[in-house]
């Protein structure tokens, strides 16, 4: 029985998580669990899978929940310290980091010290410290297995091909909810359409960055570190059925691919079981219920965020982690109604226009980084507010 801990836990990853873990049954155990402030759902499942340990990141949250937990006789930990604590005390079979955002970054770095199977879907810890991961991965006795659909893919593809073979990689995008709009027509997108997400159910932030597609950027540097291969050797193709997760072009012009239904619990699952595979309750793919599969080209000049992405990418050092953070700012604000959709782009690239890089080499860059990029997009946020 594998012994794991679920980081994230109440979010989008989180809860497809709780619900593949109850339908591997016995083949898994949670001993750990954390979220950020969600209290009442975090206790139910504990309290359901019989976990040992819980985090909660918010201080208003934990301070309210720790007597419940308390009388769960659960380990209670607080706070963003406290959830290193967590991760490093205990040897864990696999932690699978569903946290959201770049505060997924110390607690990836903290379990690749623990030298256990990282099963990752917090992206951003590649996109901000890919170095910094990758390092850990190679000089110790880890393993990192990508959860994200498109990495997971790529993952499975490469599996007994021999590295030198590989071309590039494709990574597919559905495109959105607002591929067929016309670009002069994106500054009016209210938040309700852009949480519409044509195939994929997942979180408010990413949903935002997948209508932008920047998190198709940010998985092109994800995936620059994860495969070891060079940014000009990434490409994206609008896919809108999302049935072809992602595929790897070998030298030899032999193209492999990954398919399967869009849902999130099969790269979640194969996470859990890798290497092996098992049954999967869920729906198979019918390519007969599809009829065709069809592929377009990216507009990036009306999607500019993958273009900052390739550019940040190019850059390296703290560029992507600046990247990451003013986008993060930039997508909070728009989901808060104080700027517009199209404002994202702009408030990502004003940020990187200002930026000076550090080489990024350690945690401490990292933050800082991020810190300067957070409170120059609130600049700008806040003179757009303004102006909207």
């Amino acid at each position: 029985m594998k012994r794991i801990a679920v980081l994230g836990s109440t979010g989008s990853i989180g809860k497809q998580a709780f619900e593949v873990v109850q339908g591997l049954g016995n083949e898994i155990s949670v001993v750990a669990m954390s979220a950020y402030k969600n209290g009442d759902l975090l206790a139910n499942q504990v309290r359901t899978l019989g976990a040992k340990k819980a985090c909660l990141i918010d201080p208003y949250a934990s301070n309210r929940y720790a007597p419940v937990f308390e009388e769960l006789n659960v380990e209670f930990f607080a706070g963003a310290r406290g959830l290193l604590e967590m991760v490093g005390s205990e040897e864990y079979d696999i932690v699978l980091n569903g946290i959201s955002g770049s505060a997924g970054l110390p607690p990836t770095l903290e379990a690749l010290e623990q030298e256990t199977v990282l099963a990752l879907a917090n992206k951003e810890s590649l996109v901000a410290g890919g170095n910094l991961v990758m390092s850990k991965v190679k000089a110790g006795n880890s393993r990192l297995v990508p959860v994200d659909s498109e990495h997971s893919a790529i993952f499975q593809c490469l599996l007994g091909q021999d590295g030198p073979g590989l071309r590039r990689v494709i990574l597919t995008a559905s495109g959105g909810p607002f591929r067929n709009m016309p670009a002069d027509e994106l500054k009016s997108i209210t938040v309700r359409e852009a949480l519409a997400h044509p195939t994929w159910t997942m979180g408010r932030k990413i949903t935002i960055d997948s209508a932008t597609l920047m998190n198709k950027g940010l998985e092109v540097i994800e995936a620059c570190h994860l495969f070891d291969i060079g940014i000009s050797d990434i490409h994206v193709v609008v896919h809108p059925q999302s049935v072809i997760h992602s595929m790897v072009e070998m030298v030899d012009g032999s193209v492999i691919a990954q398919m399967g239904v869009p849902d999130m619990r099969v790269p979640i699952q194969y996470s859990l079981t890798y290497p092996e595979r098992v049954s999967n309750p869920g729906k198979y793919l019918s390519l007969e219920e599809y009829g065709s599969l069809t592929f377009e080209e990216v507009d990036r000049k009306k999607f500019r965020c993958l273009e900052v992405a390739y550019w940040a990418g190019r850059e390296g050092k703290t560029y992507p982690a600046a990247m990451n953070a003013a986008n993060e700012e930039a997508v909070a604000a728009f989901l808060s109604e104080k700027i517009r959709f199209t404002d994202i782009a702009g408030v990502v690239e004003g940020v990187l226009e200002k930026h000076e890089a550090l080489d990024g080499d350690s945690l401490d860059e990292i933050l800082a980084a991020e810190q300067e990029a957070r409170i120059r997009a609130h600049e700008l946020i806040n003179r757009l507010e303004g102006c909207n």
